[in-house]
């Protein structure tokens, strides 16, 4: 640690510590988004083949147990078009759109922070490369334009820069690995919510048994 101290952030300028803390920042966002994704990622085509076949065999009640067990947003989508099941139309492809409509903001949950940080960083090196450019001047003055420190004022400069611009293509690729990651998602819940619908639209209705009649 004492290294560090004494060498990066002498010869990079104390502009260094808000970008490192940016890209702490960063990388947990980045760990926390990828295993989340990951998680709520399901074999979509196993996963509805085996609801059309519990459907199929009128167990809806298995079926909606199936949707509760599995994560991810394809299995709560289906699950909502599932307690419709039976109904019209136009209130299936409602619960099918609402629920997308609630996942899809949870699946893109602080990605943009990623993008923002890859437009911060550069600012940030920028300012430390402004103070290290104005500390060069006033050491070239005071030193009688000793060479020693502009040198060491330059090194801080590019230091700075450096880093910040280091730190936003990190931030950037991450921010689109996810992001494609996310629309990935966004499509199956499409092309699942899509599938689903056609299905329990054109197939008959479970039927709940009727009571005997007490004599």
């Amino acid at each position: 640690m004492d290294l560090f101290g004494n060498t990066l952030i002498q010869q990079g300028g104390y502009t260094l510590y808000p970008l490192f803390v940016l890209s702490l920042i960063a990388l947990l966002i980045f760990i926390e988004r990828a295993l989340f994704l990951h998680k709520g990622q399901i074999h979509s085509i196993d996963f509805l083949a085996g609801i059309k076949n519990l459907i199929k065999k009128k167990r809806l009640v298995e079926a909606l147990t199936l949707c509760e067990e599995t994560p991810g947003p394809l299995a709560r989508v289906v699950k909502s078009a599932l307690l419709q099941y039976g109904a019209s139309d136009s209130r299936i492809r409602s619960a099918i759109e609402s629920a997308a409509l609630v996942e899809v903001p949870i699946l893109q949950r602080r990605i943009a922070s990623l993008a923002a940080i890859a437009r911060i960083a550069p600012l940030i090196g920028f300012i430390g490369t402004l103070i290290a450019a104005f500390q060069a001047l006033v050491s070239l003055e005071v030193a009688n334009a000793d060479s020693g420190y502009f040198v060491e004022a330059l090194a801080q400069a590019i230091i700075s820069s450096a880093v910040g611009l280091g730190i936003a293509a990190l931030a950037a690729l991450g921010y689109h690995f996810l992001y494609g990651r996310v629309r990935a998602l966004v499509y199956e819940i499409e092309r699942v919510g899509h599938a689903i619908h056609e299905f329990l639209t054109s197939t008959e209705p479970v039927l709940e048994p009727k009571e005997e009649p007490s004599s």
